[in-house]
């Protein structure tokens, strides 16, 4: 492993997220095109868009965040200082790969308490403890900590993954959120010029 060149590398683990996008979602509606229609239909009633998400995944909900108020849309970080109280019409976005977080179960319980309309990003969507406080259920079918099995011996180490433990799916939601970003800004009528005009200019 140690010996491939930074290209090889890069290919192969783009190729690993990519794959996640060839994976059948069975019931579940395709997640792309799941997350363009609630962003649109937010939009459309004027709703707020929260967003929220533990470790690793927090992070890439908080680049999609940015990209939603690049986009002209009301969205804001949980937690955020700024961020306002979410009532009736607003849509919460949250992430628990493995099927639930005790910290996103409670966010989602309380956004549906004041209304708010809950889509939840997992790859655990029959299981998991936050499966039961969403309105909609986004499957993205990554490795998650859930069913990472790699054990702590000499062997798996030196056959160890490429993307280990939830990074397959922290990735697969980084380039899942670029293409909603692609398409919703085609929904929405955005220019680049658009777009690119919501960026802060206090850097």
């Amino acid at each position: 492993m140690a010996s491939q060149s930074p290209p090889s590398l890069a290919s192969r683990i783009c190729s690993e997220i990519a794959s996640v996008f060839f994976k059948p979602t069975r019931q579940h509606s395709p997640p792309l095109e799941l997350l363009v229609s609630e962003l649109s239909a937010a939009a459309a009633r004027k709703a707020r868009v929260f967003l929220y998400g533990v470790g690793r995944e927090g992070l890439m909900l908080k680049a999609l965040c940015m990209r939603l108020a690049h986009l002209g849309l009301s969205s804001h970080q949980v937690f955020d200082m700024n961020a306002p109280p979410i009532a009736a019409r607003d849509l919460l976005i949250a992430s628990a790969g493995p099927g639930g977080f005790s910290t996103v179960d409670a966010i989602c319980s309380v956004a549906r308490s004041n209304g708010g309309r809950v889509l939840l990003l997992t790859a655990q969507p029959e299981t998991g403890s936050s499966v039961k406080h969403a309105d909609v259920i986004c499957y993205v079918p990554a490795q998650t900590m859930a069913d990472d099995e790699e054990s702590m011996t000499e062997t798996a180490v030196k056959c160890r993954p490429l993307l280990p433990m939830g990074s397959l799916y922290e990735g697969a939601l980084f380039v899942l959120f670029e293409m909603v970003v692609y398409q919703l800004a085609e929904a929405l009528g955005e220019s680049p010029e658009a777009v690119r005009s919501r960026h802060t200019n206090l850097e």
